[in-house]
């Protein structure tokens, strides 16, 4: 198979960057690993960037599956901290409107979009190009400032109450997989509760250990 693996930092997919260069045959831009094609994409971080460096990449090659992989905070105490779940529907959660009394009005709730246009889903980002079921499957969010405020946390989980988990990059991924027709994977480990902004909570480290392993798990 033919494997693309994106991350919007390097940082994220160290140990499986590590492991490839040391176990693996190196060809140009390529690993070969157990007879599957590995590339690796760093796009940054944020929408803007991963729109942009996966489509680039996309215009000059196919894959058989495209992974996602970085860490993020979830509002489900549930999940826990090194935890690893597949995000297989997530949303752009602040395109729109803040309104005078501070709540948050879409784009589709405007009618300025048709939240059923493909690719969205009553404004969700779906995967439908696969199904995988060897993670816990959750719904995500994607926003262009993390939430570090109890005021913007509640806010934010009273228009989005299913959403389990807050990333800056998962529904542009979705976006662009969804329209180019590819088979895709998102994967995120939890590193954090989203609550008032606390990195002494966080556990960088253990995401970052549980999140390559996935990795590895797959591409193997």
């Amino acid at each position: 198979m033919k494997f693309l693996i994106v991350a919007a930092t390097e940082f994220e997919i160290a140990p499986t960057l590590d492991f490839l260069k040391k176990n693996a045959l190196r060809k140009e831009s390529e690993f070969i690993f157990n007879e599957n094609s590995i590339q690796i994409l760093i796009t940054g971080v944020g929408v803007p960037q991963v729109m942009y460096n996966l489509l680039k990449k996309f215009s000059n090659e196919d894959f058989d599956l495209v992974i996602q992989a970085g860490i993020a905070g979830t509002f489900n105490s549930k999940n826990l901290i090194g935890s690893v779940v597949e995000v297989a529907i997530d949303k752009f959660a602040d395109v729109g409107v803040e309104e005078k009394n501070g709540d948050f009005t879409s784009v589709f709730d405007m009618g300025f979009c048709d939240k059923n246009q493909f690719p969205f889903n009553d404004g969700w980002l779906k995967n439908t190009t696969a199904d995988f079921n060897f993670l816990k499957k959750v719904i995500g969010i994607t926003v262009n400032r993390a939430s570090g405020r109890q005021e913007s946390i509640d806010r934010i989980t009273k228009k989005y109450p299913t959403a389990e988990i807050e990333t800056m990059e998962g529904a542009a991924f979705n976006y662009i997989c969804l329209l180019e027709k590819k088979k895709f994977m998102q994967i995120r480990s939890i590193s954090n509760l989203v609550e008032p902004r606390n990195k002494k909570n966080w556990d960088i480290s253990l995401a970052i250990s549980q999140l390559n392993v996935a990795t590895l798990g797959l591409i193997s």
